[in-house]
């Protein structure tokens, strides 16, 4: 039989542990603050965070991990002492979707740790000209939903903006019905953002087909709203009950299960090649004849997967479109630098997006 340590063993080991982690984790930040020292020595300016530099850490973290605890779990913990570190060097400013308790905040959170600062925003294109006019140093806009489809006012955005993508960030999106209703026959209202509500549309017909619906700027406002009537409610997530101090009336009432949300990080800077890229780019072909096959061309000529396209309206004629186009890898790399050469050729314009590293998790 396996002598089973005293209770009293174990504490005395733990605590030990927590001061050795302890004075580990200072002599991090003391070793991040003379990092931005030396930044600023050799004539540094601007935001010293670097998605790719990140990106690389985490990575070699989870290579290094052997358990108990989880991949995620152990990334989740260091980009925390990444974001406290990064802090002490130079504070984040990072521009999202308001107001608080959005699924953009929890993104932001998620992307740079609970140690920048988050700045709402009322819209995606507020939230462009807060990091184009470098009042935030960073935003987070949604791109695209894996029930909805793609946020089309951040295409849009993209197209005109001087911006980078210089990272990307999915969320597992739980829809709750939040409100002060004791009982579902006393709610008439239901607000949320019209993309909410399309993804609980069916749990919507079944459970309040008598409640009226009403699209709002955010699932934060409609918690604002549900949190002024018993018989107003709102579809959110759980942050924004936190913030609104509301009671959840049912979980997860989304009818897809995996539904998820794919962020962006928008930025001035660029990223460097880490071995797990992607690239964002947008083509205009003009409307003429096999115009798509020979833009997609080069992709197979050079070996470059595609991860995805859409097509957006120009807005420069008639029938006139753009596409939006993601492929594995980063400008720099040799067969994807060749493929957009190549491109270049088959396209009335050509808009490089931003390569940048995947999300961990």
């Amino acid at each position: 039989m396996t002598a089973i340590t005293p209770l009293a063993e174990l504490r005395e080991r733990i605590d030990s542990i927590d001061a050795e982690i302890l004075r580990l984790l200072n002599q991090r930040a003391t070793c991040a603050m003379e990092v931005a020292k030396t930044k600023i020595a050799q004539g540094e300016v601007g935001t010293f965070y670097r998605p790719d530099r990140e990106s690389l850490v985490l990575r070699r973290i989870q290579d290094l991990n052997q358990g108990p605890l989880s991949n995620e779990t152990v990334i989740r913990f260091f980009r925390e002492i990444m974001s406290a570190c990064l802090a002490l060097e130079k504070p984040l400013e990072v521009a999202f979707l308001g107001p608080e308790g959005t699924f953009t905040q929890q993104a932001a959170f998620k992307h740079f740790g609970h140690a920048v600062k988050t700045v709402p925003a009322a819209t995606i294109n507020e939230i462009f000209n807060a990091v184009e006019t470098r009042l935030c140093q960073f935003g987070v806009v949604p791109v695209e939903n894996s029930t909805e489809g793609v946020i089309s006012h951040t295409l849009d955005r993209l197209l005109v903006s001087p911006l980078k993508i210089c990272g990307e960030v999915e969320i597992r999106v739980h829809q709750n019905l939040l409100g002060l209703a004791e009982n579902l026959a006393d709610i008439s209202t239901v607000y949320s953002h019209q993309q909410s509500l399309a993804q609980c549309r069916q749990w919507l017909d079944k459970y309040l087909p008598n409640a009226q619906r009403v699209a709002v700027s955010s699932n934060a406002e409609a918690a604002r709203l549900a949190a002024s009537d018993k018989q107003f409610a709102a579809i959110a997530g759980i942050a924004a009950a936190d913030v609104y101090q509301l009671p959840v009336i049912e979980k997860n009432i989304e009818d897809i299960a995996n539904n998820t949300t794919r962020f962006i990080i928008i930025g001035q800077q660029t990223s460097t090649s880490t071995g797990k890229d992607k690239t964002s780019l947008v083509v205009s072909t003009g409307n003429k004849p096999g115009a798509l096959h020979r833009t997609l061309e080069p992709f197979a000529t050079f070996g470059v997967d595609m991860v995805n396209i859409e097509s957006r309206p120009s807005h420069q004629g008639l029938w006139d479109y753009v596409f939006f186009i993601d492929i594995q890898g980063h400008a720099d790399d040799p067969q994807v630098a060749g493929a957009l050469a190549a491109l270049q050729d088959q396209v009335n314009m050509l808009k490089i997006l931003g390569s940048y590293p995947k999300a961990v998790f």
